[in-house]
């Protein structure tokens, strides 16, 4: 996905003067940053009387989720997540509270999703992408082999802070979660510099929305649609959108690739749909966006059923949908014409993909 040139340089800053609804006097400013961190673009935008404090909310909401990016990442040798993938087999190693509760918080989703979940699958996914990069696609044997090293009932959580893996080889990868986790975290920065209304955007992956616009009830944010005539929409007010999607064929040059993995097969899942779910935070929203795109539609409305405050929509590349909710509305408003190649941007301008 490209991004729009007015938003695509990290660190850009915007200041515009906005009227409060609620106080006429008030002057509200509009303050956006954006940050490159978990191999995507962090988005915040905030409205604060003080643009120097939503400036100084968003700089240390950045610094924290670089810290996160340097403890989570799979990619980064001496990350902490790297250092518990060589050395927790069959041993019990510590590892820093926030890495604890986004593994503590995985194995909830596993359970709930009877293993379709399950960040133990690591092996496999790059076994995969080495295939989407153009490799072979492995044996059945070479398949088979990496299956045995995955399994969510293997991680053992001895609290508070140790994590053993009873398996030789697994290993763990908390790509589904992470950046939920570090919306979160974000949101919470901002809220403790006293930041009311804002949006925080993970590469349009996991998006949360505090408060509101001025003038507004909630923040407006439209939807992934592969078939670019449903415009799904869904208004955001201290809640999380996030939506998974698996990677195209024809941006792989190879059908039998792709970045999200079946546990049950070993492969890459096939589906035809996009999936987005709107629940009260963003670690949440992600993780269940990955297991409701696994589950699929049937299974993925009885588990969305038992949520408090939950909303998702499956939609294909042909514009067949299907919704559940328990509380938040997600709107279809169509589209007149076809706009291929042309997404929202977190302040509402047109990005091309």
């Amino acid at each position: 996905m490209h991004w729009n040139r007015a938003l695509a340089v990290a660190g850009a800053l915007m200041c515009i003067p906005l009227s409060s609804a609620t106080s006429p006097e008030t002057k509200l400013l509009l303050v956006h940053k954006t940050k490159y961190a978990m191999g995507t673009v962090y988005e915040i935008a905030a409205y604060d009387e003080s643009p120097q404090r939503a400036l100084k909310a968003i700089d240390q909401a950045f610094v924290e989720v670089v810290r996160l990016d340097e403890m989570l990442s799979n990619y980064k040798p001496e990350s902490d997540l790297s250092r518990l993938n060589r050395n927790g087999h069959y041993h019990a190693e510590k590892v820093p509270p926030d890495l604890y509760r986004v593994i503590e918080e995985s194995l909830t989703y596993s359970k709930l999703s009877g293993g379709k979940f399950d960040i133990t699958v690591a092996p496999l996914v790059d076994m995969w992408k080495a295939a989407l990069r153009g490799d072979r696609v492995p044996t059945a044997e070479e398949q088979q082999k990496l299956r045995a090293c995955v399994g969510y009932e293997k991680i053992e959580l001895i609290p508070p802070d140790m994590v053993e893996f009873h398996s030789p080889c697994m290993r763990i990868d908390v790509g589904s979660i992470g950046k939920g986790y570090a919306v979160d975290r974000a949101v919470d920065i901002l809220r403790a510099n006293r930041i009311k209304n804002a949006l925080v955007d993970a590469g349009q992956s996991s998006i949360y929305g505090m408060g509101a616009p001025p003038g507004r009830s909630a923040w407006e944010v439209h939807l992934r649609d592969p078939s670019n005539r449903v415009d799904p929409t869904v208004m955001l007010s201290e809640n999380s959108v996030s939506t998974s999607e698996q990677t195209a064929p024809s941006l792989l040059g190879n059908e039998t690739a792709g970045h999200i993995i079946d546990p049950d097969n070993g492969k890459p899942l096939e589906t035809k749909y996009a999936l987005s779910i709107v629940v009260k935070t963003g670690t949440a929203s992600d993780a269940l966006s990955t297991t409701l795109l696994l589950v699929g539609p049937e299974k993925g409305k009885s588990i969305v059923r038992e949520l408090a405050d939950a909303a998702a929509i499956w939609i294909s590349a042909d514009g067949e949908t299907e919704t559940v909710t328990t509380g938040p509305q997600i709107r279809l408003l169509g589209k007149p014409e076809a706009k291929a190649g042309m997404e929202r941007g977190l302040l509402g301008s047109p990005r091309e993909k």
